[in-house]
Formats: structure tokens, C-alpha cells, sequence
């Protein structure tokens, strides 16, 4: 199994330019089902997600081409209806095809989700939504079952924002008949990026970016082409990264506006940002701050980079306390964290870091995919020599992070496994 290792204490220097969004990606591809005819989707990254998503759509019939960031998705024919565990256990995403198989193919039976092990991250609110929408459902030996001649529009209130349930819904809900309204709806950019692409296929839909999405359904969606969103939290791991080292580094090709929390918080940490249109540059501090943090939806601070900046605080002067509201288990890489001397004490869903002079490289095993990237950052500055382990997890998010870091100057390498 590949590992990948660092020789800690080399401050990043240079440009590195930001890959398309995996969490805007996925539900780009899923949604190509909803219209028969050929798809070009851009700025797709090159990715273990992406990859998984291709294969589960090409057991349904559709065709995938093309390469370096551009494919042409042809679901003029789908003979399947049936996402089997195989596949869909490596991938909790993989239930954003239920919404777009139902609404297609009238039926749907998708293996309940895997991927990483941060919480339960119940498929309760997509269900409960589609049930209103009047698909019949039902549990059997592990899969969802779904039939549907044709789903109604309704209004949903989501009991907590959810980005894979509103993107979810929201595929559905374009050919449903009648008006669909979701109210608590998520406010990601990656929701957002998702409507603009459904709106080009002819989809009429107004408020996203808001809590209340309304959809007016359609009787039928066109092929389109469309560019992925940049990923704003490989963009929130080079910045957190450049100021964790004390560098100077440019990050390319990101949306400043989708990282306002994030700059925020780097920017109290010491580092000084400097917005272009779509660049960051970050100068990091002589020595990192503390300071608190709590995750929330968008536009608040990402529990996707919660992790990468536990291991920023390991590091600063003085004391921290971060709190996750998002996913009750999304601590578990603190174990793998105090391996390389890290002072981090959990109490429920709160996380008291006192920080460190230095870090010791030490071997670790990743836990999820936020948790690898947190062990890289911390691994770039431990004394000696950090072995991330299990980095499966890395590739399903992050597109050649170790190639990406080396081009900054850090000592990090892949070792196969």
C-alpha cells in the first residue's frame, strides 16, 4: 500500500494552481443522467471520487471520453437502474445518482453509502424528500429501493443543511411536475455550481446560494457543457499550509469569495493574504497565533479543513479550542496528531490545543480524507521524518498533493506500496 513521506522544516515557496472541485464535480457528472445526449464537462480533477463515480455510471450504459480535465459524458442510453455496494462503498457521494436515476429511469436501487469514517451522515433527508415528492421507497438486504412514474413538486424543509440532499433534491425536482421548493436548503458554492449547470441542460431554478431554492419542473433537460468550480478546500489547505511553514506562496486559479471564513481565520493566525480575482497570495507569520474556531455551513468555516487547522494550532503560541458542528466523529485523526507530539485534549464535540514549539515526524495512518491532508500539513513541519500511511484516502480529494507540495519545495514523496 502507498505511502507517502516528509522531511518536515522547509518553508513552501512559489505558485501552485488549484484543481476543480471534487464536491462540485461529482454532482456535475451525476446530473449528466438527467438529459440524453452528449455532456462536456471541464475542470473535472483527476480523482479516486471521479474515478469511482465514472465506473458506477458506466455499469448503468453511460459512456465516458476524454482526459486532462475535459470529459464528454454520453447518457443517451442507461440501461441499468442499480448502483451496487461494490463501488458505492468506497464512496458516500455515490447517492447523488438516486435523485437523477429516479427522475430519468423511474426507478433506482442504490447500495446505502460508504467513504470516509467521520460520522453517520444519514440518508434520512434525502429519502424523507423523495418520499414527498411521491417515490415509493423502501430498505432491502442494504440497498435503497426507489420507483417513481414521475416525482410531484412539493415544498421540503431540510431539518439541518445538507449539500448532498439539497444537490440530491434538487436534480430530481427539474422534470418533476409542478413547483418544487426547498427551504433550509445549503448554501455551498458547490450547490450553486450545481444549478448553473442544470440551468444551462433547461432547468428553471431561482435562489441558489440561498436558504430557499424553488424549482419549477420541466418536461425534459438538453445536454450542456460546463466548467467545475475551483476547490476552495485544496485551496484552504495550500493556504493554511504556506502560513504553517512560514512561506510565500501564490495560490492559482481559486474563488477568494468562496474562502472568506478561511482567509479570516489564516489572516488571524498571522499569515498576511493578498486577494486577486481569482488568486491568494500568503506570506506566513514568524510564529503562528492561536485562536478559536467553530465549523459551520457556508459561509461559515468548512469542517472539510477543521482538520488541516487543528494542525495549524499544534503549532501556535497559546491555546486554541475548535469546535465541530458538522460530523460528530470528525476528530479522529487527533490520535494520529499527538503520535507527532501534538497537546490536544477532546471533549465532546470540542477540541482544547495547546500549541507546541515543534512537532516530531513519527509514522501515522490516515482516517479520512481531510485527516491525510491534516497529517501532510503537519508532517511538513515536524522535525525528521513523517510516513502518512493509508493514503487511499488522500487520492479520493487531493490531485497529486505530494507532486503539488514538492513543486513549493518541500521534501515529500510517494513510496508504492
Amino acid at each position: 500500500m502507498d505511502k507517502i513521506l516528509i522531511e518536515g522544516g522547509r518553508p513552501l515557496k512559489g505558485t501552485v494552481r488549484i484543481s476543480g472541485a471534487k464536491n462540485a464535480a461529482l454532482p456535475a457528472i451525476a446530473a449528466c443522467l438527467l438529459a440524453p445526449g452528449t455532456h462536456v464537462l471541464r475542470n473535472i480533477p483527476s480523482l479516486r471520487d471521479v474515478d469511482t463515480i465514472k465506473k458506477i455510471m458506466s455499469q448503468l450504459g453511460v459512456q465516458f471520453r476524454g482526459e486532462d480535465g475535459t470529459i464528454e459524458i454520453d447518457a443517451g442510453e442507461v440501461r441499468g437502474y442499480s448502483a451496487p455496494y461494490e463501488l458505492v462503498k468506497t464512496m458516500r457521494a455515490s447517492i447523488l445518482l438516486l435523485g437523477p436515476m429516479i427522475a430519468r429511469c423511474g426507478r433506482a436501487r442504490i447500495s446505502l453509502p460508504g467513504g470516509c469514517a467521520i460520522g453517520e451522515r444519514p440518508v434520512n433527508l434525502h429519502l424523507k424528500a423523495l418520499a414527498a415528492m411521491g417515490a415509493d421507497l423502501y430498505l432491502e438486504h442494504g440497498y435503497v429501493n426507489a420507483r417513481a412514474a414521475r416525482l410531484k413538486g412539493t415544498t421540503i424543509f431540510f431539518d439541518i443543511p445538507t449539500v448532498t440532499g439539497t444537490e440530491n433534491i434538487l436534480m430530481a425536482a427539474t422534470t418533476a411536475t409542478g413547483t418544487t421548493i426547498l427551504k433550509n436548503a445549503a448554501k455551498e458554492p458547490e450547490v450553486e455550481d450545481l444549478a448553473l449547470l442544470l440551468k444551462s441542460m433547461g432547468a428553471r431554478i431561482e435562489g441558489e446560494g440561498t436558504d430557499t431554492i424553488t424549482i419549477d419542473g420541466v418536461d425534459q433537460l438538453k445536454p450542456a457543457s460546463h466548467t467545475v468550480i475551483p476547490d476552495r478546500i485544496e485551496a484552504g489547505t495550500f493556504a493554511i499550509a504556506a502560513a504553517m511553514t512560514g512561506g510565500e506562496v501564490k495560490i492559482e486559479g481559486c474563488r477568494p469569495e468562496h474562502l472568506t471564513a478561511v482567509i479570516e481565520k489564516v489572516e488571524a493566525a498571522g499569515a498576511r493574504i493578498t486577494n486577486e480575482p481569482q488568486s491568494l497570495f500568503v506570506k506566513g507569520p514568524s510564529a503562528i497565533e492561536s485562536l478559536d474556531i467553530k465549523t459551520m455551513p457556508f459561509p461559515g468555516f468548512p469542517t472539510d479543513l477543521q482538520a488541516q487547522f487543528m494542525a495549524c494550532m499544534s503549532i501556535a503560541r497559546g491555546w486554541s479550542m475548535i469546535r465541530e458542528t458538522i460530523f460528530e466523529n470528525r476528530f479522529i485523526h487527533v490520535s494520529e496528531l499527538k503520535r507527532m507530539g501534538a497537546d490536544i485534549d477532546i471533549n465532546g464535540n470540542q477540541a482544547l490545543v495547546k500549541g507546541r514549539e515543534s512537532l516530531q515526524g513519527a509514522p501515522v495512518m490516515a482516517t479520512d480524507l481531510r485527516a491525510s491532508a491534516c497529517l501532510v500539513l503537519a508532517g511538513l513541519v515536524a522535525k525528521g521524518i513523517t510516513e502518512v500511511h493509508r493514503i487511499y484516502h488522500l487520492d479520493r480529494g487531493y490531485e497529486a498533493l505530494e507532486k503539488k507540495f514538492a513543486s513549493l519545495g518541500a521534501s515529500i514523496w510517494r513510496e508504492k506500496g
